[in-house]
């Protein structure tokens, strides 16, 4: 009989008669109830009423009731933790059992039990099993300490468990050192401080590559992960841990190969490139990786996105290996595809033909995504390599040939980049497509012929005609192709202006007139108004010479590449995305990024500055205010709609849009001015020295890694010059492009902070090259209550794309220079301001006498009204003035030769409290 009995539904009353059978004499009648409460709880039923009833039954040597009992208690202490505590008796004495599962058993529920009063009892027995003569035991334990530290880290920290944790990575078992290792890797990755609280050195890493050829698989993936963490201190070292880790490359487990492979990638770069030990390193990566490819599907998709990365940083370990990516007939869609992608990366000189072969075959195919893939394989190849262009091109006219009309529409849009790659060399071919114009449905098929009509307009005789023809549903297209058309048409018109002026009238007049969209508006007005100004300077950007486009349009960023080598064999890397896009929490503090030659990576240079800010705002929540990013002058209010009937040609160029004059209208934002600074005066009368130092400003935070910004990465500060806010930043470009056209915005926030005028970027900004720049900021902006108070969230808009992160301003910026109160005035408002709005800090480690401490917080604005000494304390009144008149008062007791201050605040606003009493910690930390 199978214990499915236990799942039938039962009558009425079945808690009583639960409770009955569970109180029993019989010890196998109480099993049976316990089977019974467990089948219940496990379908949903609530059975917690039977708590004390369940945990009677802890007290037996049957190792079968027992764990039932175990399993009943971890799903419901949480609910009863009152009623747990009785459990922990028989916990302890069970970790003293002489039977080393019901030890193990006893120790993995209690780090289960996450039951704060349960988990103090859990120390003394978890230090036993942890020194325990059975190694099943100590690798039970050893995972019971993580379990531990995600409860309650500071008890774990302060019992010295990660001390007894290093020791396991010596122990003689295996798979204790493979448990010890998988413990400390995740308590390392879930410390809130963001600060690995274990490092391991070279003798822990030499003990971990012995017990690596002994411990099970998943042990094997444990250490090998901890490897890749590990940065050897040179190439030697680098080049030894390899050779003792390339064994596993054989291994018959995926996840062992692929964590393997991830650390001879990390390692490799540390490496001389041209060192033989680095050729022969190679030539051992390309079999496991092929052999991974003779799995069952799922496991093929996974290799196939892994190898997709180290073919993008090594391309070199697979160039011989070509025919294996080749797709056969039964493989799933999703394998297919990734095929393709990783052939069109592998593809050159040397096996070109085969390529074109097999995808002139996947052309023919049943499957239209896949076969849509292959087509457009097929231009990449063209643009890739330049030898087989011509072939390419041919291969693609006979496509054009069977008049599919999927392949046919592919086929142009490829065309068209091939044009771009090659301008002027396989034109001859324009009028087989445009036979085709007809059968063309889809925008980017329709766009990429318009595009291809537009710029060879002069070889075409009828190249009015056929524009004309798009032109006749123009609001029905879609706005690619709109946008295409208006382009394509005033080319035409450019190129030959006698035959085509009614016709650039009439798009202008759609465009400007008639259409809804922005983007379309804009630009019908921008070539209506080169048009009728300048035709020359019209002739100069709309035939420009365009860039050639790249080899590979899709590799990834370099940053993000190296990021996701990293993460070789985790879900990152099939979703070629940073942890830290899907997972929330303990990914999100360091990037891993690879070992460079000279020994630093981004772990070890990570949170070392100033706090981050921990705000990141949702891109959905700021569109409201941060996607209106018409950031420059203000538009003028005058109409500039242009007048129907114009005469484009000849004299009457000027009028064409009806003689408005569209200047550059200047920010109307008023800058705030510096107040009248009483500081010296005040300085004077208190006895207080007149001598300031400089305003404090905190070193520069990366805002916006370049992962996130795709390739853009921004550092900045804030600080205070003349009475005005300024917000420093420094821009890196660290993509593989160019970029320009950059405007900035900034949402509502607690002190209405806005741009004084727009951003000024000194673009192009080249890759590998950083600006800095300074933005002026006032006060006068929509206001919002953030959280926390001085949190800022931004917008910046380039030619790639519009990205959003948030800052944390130190609060001292927003102090204006007519702080200092009235000294009568400070103690009448000190009275008045509610005892509960008085609140204390501490600011430890000051070494700097009061006079010194006056002065640095007198030059950010904070100003000292009186001082006292009481019994040999000293006592600063001070007060400071926020933009929005928000007056925060405060008292420092300082004591001589103790490095201890008290610091207390009082505001009508305690919300201010918390962001001053950091800035009093930065700036009397500060050491300049």
């Amino acid at each position: 009989m199978t214990d499915a009995k236990y799942f039938a539904n039962t009558k009425k009353g079945e808690i009583f008669e639960l409770k009955s059978e569970l109180n029993s004499d019989k010890k196998e009648k109480r099993r049976e109830a316990v089977k019974k409460v467990i089948a219940s709880m496990t379908v949903g039923k609530d059975v917690s009423a039977l708590f004390p009833d369940v945990v009677n039954c802890m007290q037996t040597d049957n190792l079968e009731l027992k764990k039932l009992v175990y399993l009943y208690l971890m799903n419901y202490a949480k609910s009863q933790p009152d009623l747990a505590i009785m459990a922990v008796n028989t916990f302890v004495r069970d970790c003293e059992d002489p039977n080393p599962l019901i030890r193990a058993l006893a120790v993995r529920t209690m780090g289960c039990i996450r039951v704060d009063k349960i988990t103090e009892y859990l120390c003394e027995p978890l230090r036993k099993c942890l020194r325990d003569e059975d190694p099943y035991v100590r690798k039970t334990a050893a995972v019971c300490v993580a379990k531990l530290h995600d409860i309650n880290a500071q008890m774990v920290e302060e019992q010295g468990f990660l001390d007894l944790l290093k020791d396991l990575l010596s122990d003689s078992n295996p798979m204790v050192v493979a448990n010890a290792v998988a413990a400390l890797s995740e308590i390392n990755e879930t410390s809130s401080s963001g600060k690995l609280l274990v490092e391991f050195n070279i003798q822990a890493i030499n003990k971990l590559l012995t017990a690596l050829n002994e411990c099970n698989e998943w042990g094997q993936v444990f250490i090998l992960d901890a490897l890749a963490n590990y940065t050897p201190k040179d190439d030697r070292e680098a080049q030894s841990i390899c050779e003792r880790v390339t064994p596993r490359l054989a291994h018959a487990n995926a996840a062992v190969v692929l964590s393997a492979v991830k650390v001879l990638m990390k390692f490799m770069e540390l490496i001389p490139s041209d060192s033989d030990f680095v050729g022969t390193l190679i030539k051992k990566l390309a079999p496991p990786l092929v052999t991974l490819l003779s799995s069952e599907p799922e496991v093929q998709y996974v290799a196939l996105r892994n190898i997709n990365l180290i073919v993008q940083k090594r391309p070199d370990i697979l160039k011989q290996e070509m025919k294996v990516f080749f797709v056969k007939y039964n493989d799933p869609i999703y394998v297919k595809l990734e095929k393709l992608d990783i052939m069109i990366r592998l593809a050159s000189q040397t096996n070109i033909n085969h390529v074109l072969a097999e995808l002139k075959e996947y052309a023919t195919e049943v499957d239209v995504d896949f076969v849509r893939k292959a087509v457009r394989a097929i231009g990449r190849c063209a643009i890739k390599v330049e030898q087989s262009a011509e072939r390419c091109v041919a291969t693609l006219i006979e496509l054009i040939q069977t008049k599919v009309n999927y392949v046919v529409q592919e086929a142009i849009v490829v065309i068209k980049d091939i044009f771009r790659k090659y301008p002027n060399k396989y034109e001859s071919i324009i009028s087989t497509l445009c036979e085709n114009l007809d059968t063309l449905d889809e925008p980017e098929a329709r766009a990429s012929m318009i595009w291809i009509i537009g710029e060879y307009a002069e070889r075409i005789d009828n190249a009015d005609e056929l524009l004309e023809s798009f032109l006749e549903g123009f609001h029905d297209e879609n706005t690619q192709v709109q946008l295409q058309l208006l382009t394509a048409i005033v080319k035409l018109f450019l190129k030959r202006p006698t035959e085509t002026q009614e016709l650039v009238q009439q798009v202008l007049s759609l465009a400007t007139q008639n259409s809804d969209n922005p983007d379309l508006r804009d630009r019908g007005f921008i070539y209506w108004r080169l048009l009728s100004t300048d035709p020359a300077a019209a002739k100069e950007v709309v035939l420009a010479e365009k860039p050639l486009i790249s080899e590979e349009t899709d590799l990834l960023e370099p940053t993000l590449l190296d990021e996701l080598i990293c993460h070789i064999g985790s879900l990152a890397s099939v979703y070629h995305k940073p942890p830290s896009s899907f997972v929330e929490g303990k990914t999100g503090q360091t990037r891993k990024s690879l070992i460079s030659r000279n020994g630093s990576n981004d772990e070890n240079t990570t949170n070392e500055a100033a706090p981050q800010a921990t705000v990141i705002p949702a891109a959905d929540s700021l569109i409201g205010d941060l996607l209106s990013l018409d950031i420059g002058t203000p538009a003028p209010s005058t109409n500039v709609y242009p007048s129907s009937n114009i005469d484009i040609l000849g004299n009457g160029l000027d009028s064409l849009l009806g003689g408005s004059d569209v200047s550059n209208v200047p920010s109307t934002s008023p800058v705030p001015t510096t107040g009248a600074a009483s500081s010296g005066l005040l300085g004077d009368i208190f006895g207080l020295s007149s001598t300031t130092g400089s305003f404090y400003q905190p070193p520069k935070q990366v805002w916006l890694p370049a992962v996130r910004g795709k390739g853009l990465e921004i550092s900045g500060t804030f600080t205070r010059k003349n009475g005005q806010i300024v917000m420093d930043m420094s821009f890196s470009n660290k993509a593989m492009q160019a970029m320009g056209q950059f405007a900035i915005q900034f949402n509502k926030n607690s002190f209405g902070i806005t741009p004084v005028q727009p951003l000024q970027v000194p673009t192009p900004l080249q890759p590998n090259s950083t600006v800095d720049v300074s933005l002026a900021l006032n006060t006068l902006g929509p206001v919002q209550k953030m959280d926390p108070l001085t949190n800022l969230q931004v917008a910046i808009k380039n030619n790639v794309d519009v990205f959003y992160f948030s800052c944390l301003a130190p609060i001292h910026i927003f102090c204006c220079e007519d702080g200092a109160m009235d000294k009568r005035l400070f103690l009448s408002t000190w009275k008045e301001i509610p005892t509960q709005n008085e609140v204390q800090f501490t600011i430890e480690n000051v070494t700097l006498n009061v006079e010194q401490v006056s002065q640095k917080l007198q030059s950010n604005n904070i100003f000292t009204i009186a001082r006292r000494n009481v019994e040999g304390q000293d006592m600063l009144y001070q007060s400071m003035k926020l933009t929005n008149s928000i007056w925060v008062l405060s008292e420092l007791k300082i004591q001589p030769d103790n490095p201890k201050i008290t610091l207390s605040l009082k505001a009508r606003v305690t919300d201010v409290a918390t962001p001053v009493h950091q800035i009093y910690e930065m700036i009397l930390h500060n050491d300049v």
